[in-house]
């Protein structure tokens, strides 16, 4: 669906007026036009439902001097023409105040134009939700006289953004982005079962089927077994693995591996970069044009920092290997990190895919275990050391007891302790790789498909209360 905007207002315009007003060395302008539209309900029932639009501009403004060359940047929302000429300057006094960029380095240059780059921007609608809604509806029916509520939420983005520079990059990138997360409890509230999906339409959206789900799950909470804290073989379900190595992924950056600040960093500036990391053929990639994961095949920075540069914004992402076949084979770094490092340009890309080359689902693979845990998903993840990347966090929504391959009961949650990469080490069998919802990370970061993990030591550091 297109928008239709004033004339003169239109994002590439807003874009081309910025370039056009700017006194500065070097200038790049980001344009994001953004629409949502969004379904909440409790207790079976829609609660809320709601569209919104909005727009935000960044300016970078780049100014050489005697000692190198400096930037500043500057992000507004809901951005006009009329505000563009105090934008622009603003960005240009910031550049002047600053002294020598550390990142500094030649805007890019060289791609050829967006051909849809003056397009209207793309939107979503409460059209998004035509199927979606009337199969919600049912579920609902269904969980009532099954005697369980439903609660939960459906969200759709998508967001246009017109990336221009003063070297003649005119990028364009459409963005739908769609989460649903669903969370069926008992009315005593004893009892409470999450399942969540990521999507780029809700076409694939079956509500149906997630509350049949549940309700499987809630059943085996009708039996409840008290454990205390250990270390106990545990299935970690696809979004507990995404959520854990999306944490990875973003401390994965090279510079702070080299400087001896994270777990990927080796003795006199090395790092493990070419060591093995698993012992199983787990191969962890990013993909711009991932099937269902598409994301931005360019460059795109609102600040720069430790694994982002507004001088890169523009530049072309590659499928990229940051572990293949158990071997950690990149780190992600800018064009400048990569200078200082001498680690391969690899800047990070907004999907996230890990591969084990197991066929097993998560039924399957609870078939195949003697006695373990499974888990429904995490949260309140938070990192304990950098150092060696251990997290904290607590299980959510269903810890289950399998017994002779069955699921037996539900047990207490826990508080976990553990490294990401430590597990990685560790596990003992891949499931299928399947795309999944990061529930900790959903604000942030939605793209991933990931199998489930067996790890026969996953440490269950101390009770934890609540469902």
């Amino acid at each position: 669906m297109r928008s239709r905007t004033p004339r003169g207002n239109a994002p590439h315009e807003i874009v081309e007026r910025a370039l056009e007003l700017s006194r500065a060395d070097g200038c790049v302008v980001i344009a994001e036009e953004r629409s949502s539209a969004n379904l909440r309900w409790a207790g079976n029932a829609l609660t809320t439902n709601g569209v919104t639009r909005g727009r935000s501009l960044t300016v970078v403004a780049t100014v050489d001097g005697g000692q190198g060359t400096a930037s500043g940047v500057v992000s507004r929302t809901a951005v006009t023409a009329a505000d563009l000429e105090p934008l622009v300057r603003e960005a240009e006094a910031a550049a002047r105040a600053a002294g020598p960029a550390e990142d500094a380095a030649p805007l890019v240059s060289g791609a050829a134009p967006a051909k849809d780059f003056t397009d209207a921007p793309a939107e979503t609608s409460s059209a998004v939700f035509d199927a979606f809604a009337p199969a919600l509806g049912e579920s609902f029916k269904r969980a009532g006289d099954g005697g369980r509520e439903l609660y939960g939420f459906a969200f759709h983005e998508v967001v246009s953004t017109y990336l221009g520079s003063s070297t003649g990059l005119r990028l364009r990138h459409d963005q739908p982005t769609g989460t649903l997360e669903l969370n069926a409890k008992t009315p005593d509230r004893t009892r409470s079962a999450w399942a969540g999906l990521s999507t780029r339409d809700f076409r694939d959206a079956d509500p149906l089927a997630m509350d049949a789900e549940l309700a499987t799950r809630l059943g085996w909470a009708a039996r409840r077994v008290e454990l205390p804290a250990g270390r106990y073989e545990t299935l970690l379900p696809p979004s507990a693995v995404a959520d854990l190595l999306v944490y990875q992924q973003w401390s994965a950056t090279g510079r702070d591996a080299v400087e001896g600040r994270t777990v990927f960093s080796r003795p006199g500036g090395e790092t493990l970069v070419g060591s093995k990391v698993a012992e199983l053929p787990l191969t962890l990639r990013s993909d711009p044009g991932a099937p269902g994961l598409e994301c931005a095949p360019f460059v795109l920075a609102h600040a720069s920092g430790d694994d982002a540069s507004v001088f890169d914004n523009g530049l072309p992402l590659e499928p990229t290997d940051w572990v293949r076949d158990g071997e950690l084979r990149r780190l992600v770094t800018t064009r400048h990190s990569a200078g200082l490092t001498g680690l391969p340009v690899a800047p990070g890309v907004d999907n996230l895919i890990l591969e084990g080359g197991g066929s097993r689902s998560l039924e399957e693979m609870v078939a195949g275990t003697e006695r373990g845990l499974l888990l429904t998903c995490l949260w309140y993840i938070r990192e304990v050391d950098p150092a060696s990347l251990l997290l904290t966090g607590l299980t959510r929504d269903g810890v289950h007891l399998v017994e002779n391959g069955e699921v037996v009961g539900a047990v207490n949650n826990f508080r976990f302790n553990e490294s990401p990469v430590d597990l990685l080490g560790r596990a003992v069998e891949a499931g299928r790789t399947e795309r999944t919802l990061p529930r900790e990370w959903s604000d942030y970061f939605t793209r991933a498909a990931m199998p489930a993990l067996r790890v026969p030591d996953f440490n269950m550091s101390s009770v934890s209360p609540g469902v």
